[in-house]
């Protein structure tokens, strides 16, 4: 014998008939067709079938053991043979080919998405959080079989367990046999007499349970974190989807994000955007001095390089963008007109423009404010 079964499922030659169905299992969760479409995994899948139909029965097991191979009388098909009836050449002349012999009770769970917000300090430097997911796991009694402790699925007495029964129809071609999903045991080819109280035989549960999930610098507003099988658990104790978490932003009371920039507002009273100044500005990376040049005008930017949002995944970040505002005063005492009187005399600003001519300055529409 070329192949040795008991290593094709992992398990020592004297194991018992429940180490062999836990390893049939465990391998079936990753490799049966039903989850696994990959063609080189799909014939090993073979190999691993036909080791747990050997093993598994009391007599092709003793057969093996003494040196027969009992699958090589067929031609080593086993359950997953190569054979051909009258339904398989049907199916290929009308185009209706499909899988034959029972399905798999596991399938993949399905893909699960939690949504978690986060301060704008978070997205744009990384943060580690731990968030309550609530999805099916694996029933913890049953361990996925869907059986009651102490019992186990029965071939179906229906489909003997195939999965599928045969109808002969008539037509204008003639007789005709079809098959569909037999309707006792849906297509699984086996039944369960007593299902597990605890998961009511699907093989599942929910359960919240918590996860740490590193959120990476740089994640914005709808970004998604890929959690590989951490979703829901596939019926049948089937392989887990994947969990998928979603960023929201929260706004932030200073600063507004457009892409990798960051936008605030910095207001300047009239007299310091004339003469200049340092302002400090508290940035996401601490107290920073922003320099005004004397004669900046309002809506000038001022670009603090590499002080904006992280680039997700580049390691660079973006700029801080700072949007001047000039205030004008709207109450003045005596002194302080007079003072902006002589100012705009020494400016040349004191007259009114007419229509036609050069818009009048600021220092004259305050004139004219003033006067009225």
């Amino acid at each position: 014998m070329a192949t040795d079964y008991y290593a094709v499922l992992g398990v020592s030659r004297d194991a018992q008939p429940d180490d062999i169905k836990k390893a049939f299992r465990r391998l079936a969760r990753t490799m049966h067709p039903d989850v696994n479409p990959d063609p080189t995994t799909q014939e090993k899948f073979k190999d691993v079938a036909r080791a747990y139909e050997v093993l598994s029965d009391p007599k092709k097991r003793e057969m093996y053991d003494l040196g027969v191979d009992p699958t090589a009388a067929n031609g080593g098909g086993g359950a997953y043979g190569a054979s051909f009836s009258f339904n398989d050449i049907m199916d290929a002349f009308f185009g209706q080919a499909q899988t034959r012999g029972p399905r798999s009770r596991q399938r993949r769970g399905q893909d699960a998405l939690i949504r978690v917000e986060l301060e704008l300090r978070e997205t744009v430097f990384g943060v580690t959080r731990e968030v309550q997911v609530d999805t099916a796991i694996e029933c913890p009694v049953c361990d996925g079989d869907g059986a009651a402790p102490g019992s186990s699925p029965v071939t179906c007495d229906v489909c003997h367990g195939k999965g599928e029964i045969n109808q002969v129809q008539r037509s204008f071609l003639g007789q005709v046999m079809t098959s569909r999903p037999c309707p006792q045991c849906q297509g699984f080819g086996s039944v369960i007499p007593r299902p597990c109280q605890e998961c009511a035989g699907d093989g599942r549960v929910r359960s919240r349970r918590a996860l740490t999930v590193k959120i990476p610098a740089g994640v914005d507003t709808g970004t998604r974190i890929q959690l590989t099988g951490q979703g829901e658990v596939g019926p049948g104790g089937g392989p887990a989807g994947d969990l998928y978490v979603e960023i929201i932003e929260r706004q932030h009371p200073v600063f507004t994000r457009r892409a990798d920039d960051l936008h605030c507002t910095l207001t300047l009273p009239m007299t310091a955007a004339a003469l200049g100044t340092t302002v400090p500005l508290e940035t996401l990376d601490g107290a920073e001095d922003v320099d005004i040049r004397a004669g900046t005008q309002a809506g000038e930017v001022i670009t603090m390089r590499g002080r904006g949002a992280a680039r997700l995944r580049q390691g660079t970040r973006g700029n801080l963008l700072v949007h001047v505002e000039v205030t004008t005063p709207t109450r003045l005492d005596d002194r302080q007109r007079e003072l902006l009187r002589e100012l705009a005399v020494l400016r040349d600003e004191e007259t009114q423009g007419q229509a036609g001519e050069e818009a009048p300055s600021l220092f004259a529409k305050l004139r004219d404010a003033w006067k009225g």
